[in-house]
């Protein structure tokens, strides 16, 4: 099947599942929740074997801005499907998908030139995992903050509208909220860890804006942490601490390698 070919099967299946997850909130139909995950799950997989066709090249893995992008948007997709087999995040997918679907359209808008891993360089390619990882759940964790945020906002607001109705307790998003947090967190400071051991010269020229950006925002998810532990930080606070982590995070990829490889 063509590379076009797939791309459009994931964005149809994405548009789909998306239309259903807002049938399922609105009207609480149990079906249309069921079918919005299956449609899901063949959307996701559409997606990856498209991600995958730009990626493994024979002389490597590509890594460029708009490759990483939809891979990572791929994940986030599948991740979220993942978890909600056992808590309580199906209405993220309503933000999931979305993402996932524009990833797919971008990568087909625009061209950027392959950034080449060599595929012998184990130790590199698994710092590479663990920062798409890492990446992936805490840009799902800022998600379940925007959604955190809304919850917290017009329930202090005494607005119970259909979306704050189709959403677990605050309690219950916060506590995934944090577990997010902790896990991703965990996995990024695997991927600093890795990085400084396997990467070589990580405050070179090129790869000193992200170096400094993923540190910062380690500092924030850090910070973030400790205060929900010491000072019982929580909803509207750690949704803009969370929001804050992963925009340094972004910014420390995304930002330098858009106007790189797209713009200039």
């Amino acid at each position: 099947m063509g590379t076009t070919i797939i791309a459009f099967t994931a964005v149809i299946l994405y548009g789909a599942g998306t239309l259903l997850q807002a049938l399922r909130i609105r009207s609480d139909n149990q079906r249309a929740g069921w079918l919005a995950q299956f449609t899901g799950v063949l959307a996701v997989a559409a997606h990856l074997s498209f991600a995958l066709r730009f990626m493994v090249l024979e002389g490597g893995v590509n890594l460029s801005v708009l490759v990483a992008g939809t891979a990572i948007a791929a994940l986030l997709a599948a991740l979220v499907l993942i978890l909600s087999l056992r808590y309580p995040m199906q209405p993220l997918l309503l933000i999931a998908y979305p993402i996932a679907l524009l990833s797919i359209l971008v990568k087909l808008a625009f061209y950027t030139g392959p950034r080449i891993i060599d595929g012998s360089n184990l130790g590199v390619l698994l710092h590479v995992s663990l920062a798409i990882t890492a990446f992936s759940l805490l840009a799902l964790a800022a998600i379940q903050a925007v959604l955190l945020y809304f919850q917290h906002h017009h329930l202090k607001a005494h607005h119970n509208g259909f979306l704050v109705r189709a959403l677990p307790p605050l309690e219950t998003m916060e506590a995934l909220l944090f577990g997010l947090i902790h896990t991703g967190v965990a996995i990024l400071t695997l991927a600093i860890i890795t990085g400084a051991i396997f990467v070589q010269d990580l405050f070179s020229q090129q790869l000193a804006h992200k170096t400094v950006f993923t540190l910062l925002a380690w500092l924030v998810f850090a910070a973030l942490i400790l205060g929900h532990q010491i000072r019982g930080w929580r909803g509207a606070v750690a949704s803009r601490w969370t929001l804050a982590g992963c925009i340094l995070l972004a910014l420390g990829y995304f930002g330098s390698r858009l106007v790189i490889d797209v713009i200039l």
